[in-house]
Order: C-alpha cells, then structure tokens, then sequence
C-alpha cells in the first residue's frame, strides 16, 4: 500500500464543539474498508473512550443560528 496518499493535516491537541464540549484530537487514520481519512479524538469531560469521526466533517462547518461556523474549533 505504498500508493496510499498522505493523510490530511491534523493537529493533535485540545479542540472545542461547537456546543461547548473539549476534546482531545489523537491524530488521524484511515477507515480500513474506505480509505477516508478520520479524526481520532476523546472528549476531556468524560472517560468514554476513542471516537473517530470523517475528517472533513471534523474540521467541516456548520450552521447555528443562521451563521456558518467551524465544528470544532483549536484550543491553544
């Protein structure tokens, strides 16, 4: 599978949603049978484990209120 091509930049680190919960992004991968790029990421405010979600809906918008805004922001 050299072939494969790069996975999208993903900076690890503390991220807010947009409905207020933290998470922690891990890195990315891909999905085993797809080969789309995901996010692996935890929620700091609870122990439920790793999630991963499609990266382009990670780092995607959405509309609140009638205004677009990123779905998960970067802490620094």
């Amino acid at each position: 599978m050299n072939d494969l091509p790069p996975l999208p930049t993903t900076p690890p680190g503390r991220y807010r949603h947009y409905k207020g919960g933290e998470y922690e992004v891990l890195g990315a991968a891909r999905h085993s049978g797809t080969l789309e790029p995901l996010v692996v990421y935890r929620p700091l405010y609870n122990d439920s484990g790793w999630w991963v979600r499609p990266h382009a809906m990670f780092f995607g918008s959405v509309e609140v209120d009638g205004a677009m805004q990123l779905r998960f922001t970067r802490v620094l």
